[in-house]
């Protein structure tokens, strides 16, 4: 069964460009070699780390959405692990987080806002409970 994954890992923050391309094209190679899908390359450039991880403080972040089986996600994981100018990554499973977002837009979409009721209904209500209140 695909489920969607994303991958987010920080390169050091001395590698070059080029490298960091050859990276990125390692990784998806083997995506695809192990019937995936990619869906999205995203670099969000250099930051600072909040603590210091391998003597450094800052890195390159890099965001891969996936499409995968889980035993193909433990192979991309290896190979961050095993690569040497990887300095962190984590991997989220995405699929259970878009169905909860789906329920909360769906039980959202049900209610009706309050601006959208008449506005005499809300007078005629508040009308009552006060008469209800003083008696």
């Amino acid at each position: 069964m695909q489920r969607s994954y994303e991958v987010m890992f920080i390169v050091r923050p001395d590698m070059e460009e080029a490298d960091v391309d050859k990276l990125i094209a390692g990784l998806e190679q083997t995506i695809t070699h192990g019937g995936g899908v990619l869906k999205s390359t995203e670099k969000l450039g250099r930051r600072k780390l909040s603590y210091m991880v391998r003597k450094f403080s800052d890195g390159n972040y890099i965001l891969l959405v996936i499409q995968a089986e889980g035993g193909l996600i433990a192979e991309v994981e290896r190979r961050l692990r095993v690569t040497e100018p990887v300095i962190k990554f984590i991997t989220v499973r995405m699929d259970e987080e878009e169905k909860r977002v789906a329920k909360i837009k769906a039980i959202r979409a049900t209610r009706q806002k309050r601006s959208a009721q008449p506005v005499e209904a809300e007078t005629e209500s508040a009308a009552t409970t006060e008469a209800a209140a003083s008696a």
